[in-house]
This record gives structure tokens, sequence and C-alpha cells, in this order.
């Protein structure tokens, strides 16, 4: 972990982790006690092999599914005491999500699509559209406001994520897989899209991913192997982390 955040506390913790599905026989570990600390204003990387527990990760620090045993700490509050209706508060005020299939609306537009977190929050709709066409020229989408998903290509439509995932300017960005869908080029437009929300706006950003590339772009590498957390390292000057399978 970085030295420069030691005298700081941190923005997520997790301490001793533990998520099973199912009970008796066939219960499944996914998680076998992680401790993770992430600070605000990183950029981590989670990778592993399928079934390594890292999505199940993301959903627990997304407040998405809730552990087993252990604690969730995010600026200090035990996440796992909360209710069902508080988590979900917590998570409209303090995290936006990217997914590698967009997730977006089909029949409704760009603009639409961006306002919709701020629907859930009650917003009038002259300050919705406005938020939504700056989160959209933020992304670089500017006069694609009143586009459908299908008159987009695939990097357009995760730039239309990207932008409802920021429209409530979020403290933490989870991307899970967010490139999975697209080309190599788009694929590094959108990473270094996510690194400038990181660097220029102070988003920590957690994001799952299988591509060493695409993983280079992070600050900070952490590999799941087995449920369990196999290596945590800062990378170096954006070169890629290979760790063996």
């Amino acid at each position: 972990m970085s030295e420069a955040h030691d005298d700081a506390s941190p923005l997520i913790q997790l301490r001793g982790i533990t998520r099973v599905y199912g009970e008796g026989a066939t219960a499944l570990q996914a998680l076998k006690g992680v401790d993770l600390n992430i600070h605000q204003g990183e950029f981590v990387a989670i990778m592993g092999p399928s079934g390594s527990g890292k999505s199940t990760a993301m959903n627990i620090l997304g407040c998405l599914d809730t552990p087993s045993a252990g604690q969730y700490l995010f600026q200090g509050m035990p996440v796992e005491s909360l209710t069902r209706d508080q988590r979900a508060r917590l998570r409209r005020r303090y995290f936006g999500f990217v997914f590698q299939g967009f997730n977006l609306l089909a029949r409704t537009s760009a603009q639409e699509n961006v306002e919709l977190p701020l629907i859930y929050r009650g917003e009038p709709a002259a300050a919705r559209a406005a938020a939504a066409r700056q989160a959209l020229a933020s992304v670089g989408l500017q006069g694609w406001e009143h586009h459908t998903p299908a008159e987009l290509s695939g990097g357009q439509q995760q730039r239309v994520a990207i932008a409802r995932a920021i429209v409530t300017e979020p403290a933490v960005l989870l991307a899970d897989e967010p490139t999975g869908n697209l080309d190599t080029a788009r694929s590094r437009e959108i990473m270094e899209l996510l690194t400038g929300l990181n660097q220029e706006r102070g988003i920590t950003v957690l994001m799952v991913t299988h591509e060493a590339d695409m993983a280079a772009f992070a600050k900070r590498i952490v590999r799941f192997v087995d449920g369990m957390v196999a290596s945590d390292r800062l990378n170096q000057q954006g070169t890629p982390v290979m760790e063996p399978h």
C-alpha cells in the first residue's frame, strides 16, 4: 500500500470479510476473510481468475450485497449494521456504477438515461436536465443528448453509462469490466476517461478487470485468488503488473 496514505484514515476498510452462499454441504464460500484498505482518490484495479471472489467483493463494496461476517467501514461507518434502506441511501449518495453491459434503457435518450439517478433522488426536472447535459459533455458527448443507445457506438454507450454514474458526483466509481465489450481502441479511450475522472476530480475508482493492459492504467492492483487477497501492490508508472495464473 502507498506510504503516502499511512497517516490518513482509509475511505473504505474491509476487515475479515467473508461471504457464503447457500447452506450445508452445498454452501459456497466466495470470500474467505478479506482485509483491504482503500483511500480517497485511489485508482485500484481488482484482478483474479473466474470464481476468485473479485465480483463478490465489488458487490459488497458497492452495498449491493452484504457480508456473511466481518466488518465493512465506509468513512468510519459500519456498513454491515445498516438497514437495507440505509444502505440504499448510502449507495445513492456516494457510489456510481459502470457495468460491462452498459445497462442503458433502450428506448430513452442518452440524456434521459443519465438523468435516472437524479430522478431517484427526487431532483426537479430542470436541475436533472442541466446536470445530465454537463455530465455528457464531460465524457465527450455534447450534441449526442437526444440519441438513443441504438444510435450510438459501443464506446459511446459506455460513455453514457459513465456520465450516468458521475452525474450524482459520487465519491467512489465502481466499474465492473467496463471495457469487456469494447475493442482495443475504444477500451483505451474509456480507460483514459476513467483516469481523467480519478486525477482531475479526485473520484476514487475501483475497477474489476481480467485484462492486464487495462489494469495498467490503475495506480494499484489487488489480485484475488480463491476468495482471498493474494497480492496488493502499487503499479509502477502505468506498466502492467503480471501475476502468475
